[in-house]
């Protein structure tokens, strides 16, 4: 099986999905947001710099929440806290991690990135078949959008310290003995290093 750095560099384009840091999602990260807030700006800078697409994936419904099926118990709850709107202070990406004027913004409506989302067809567009990950939880978008993505025959790299969950143990079995099955796990610096001058494209 070849090494996190051999499978970069084998890559024709990636993109940077940065899923779900969004305020009301991030609030709930509490004391560990500001080290996975600081592993998000240097991915999205050292992203930017090297003309790899950074694109952001938020979650949020439209007034009534109409998308929201009564049988989802992830997020039937929503349907009547009306926090959740397309212009809803909570599902704003949060500012540490603001979107430069190149970048993507997606909204999706169900936990995996691609899912109610145009994403798919702005990867093809962008024929882009490489995908760096990051997200909150680690449980929920990261761990659905790795599976997504890995069916539909991405090349994967899961940014272990641009991901939080509310369940240290959880986070810990994903990164260390999930993800590694079908992504490269590697520190946000470790992925820069990999990078180089221009990206690997």
């Amino acid at each position: 099986m070849p090494d996190a750095a051999a499978m970069m560099e084998g890559m024709s384009k990636s993109a940077l999905l940065v899923m779900d840091v969004q305020n009301g999602i991030v609030e709930r990260v509490g004391e560990g947001s500001d080290s996975l807030l600081a592993a998000l700006a240097r991915a999205t800078t050292a992203a930017r710099h090297a003309r790899v697409p950074v694109i952001y994936v938020r979650v949020a419904f439209r007034p009534g929440g109409a998308e929201i099926s009564a049988r989802n118990r992830n997020f039937a709850a929503l349907a009547g806290m009306g926090s959740m709107g397309v212009d809803d202070p909570a599902t704003q990406i949060h500012s540490a991690v603001t979107p430069g004027p190149d970048d993507i913004v997606v909204v999706k409506k169900r936990v995996s990135a691609f899912v109610g989302s145009d994403l798919d067809v702005v990867l093809r567009s962008l024929d882009v078949d490489s995908l760096v990950l990051a997200g909150i939880a680690t449980s929920g978008v990261v761990l659905s959008t790795v599976r997504h993505a890995s069916d539909l025959d991405f090349d994967l790299t899961v940014l272990h310290d641009g991901c939080a969950d509310g369940d240290d143990e959880v986070h810990r079995v994903l990164l260390d003995k999930v993800f590694p099955r079908q992504a490269a796990v590697l520190s946000t610096n470790e992925w820069i290093e990999h990078l180089g001058p221009s990206g690997p494209r």
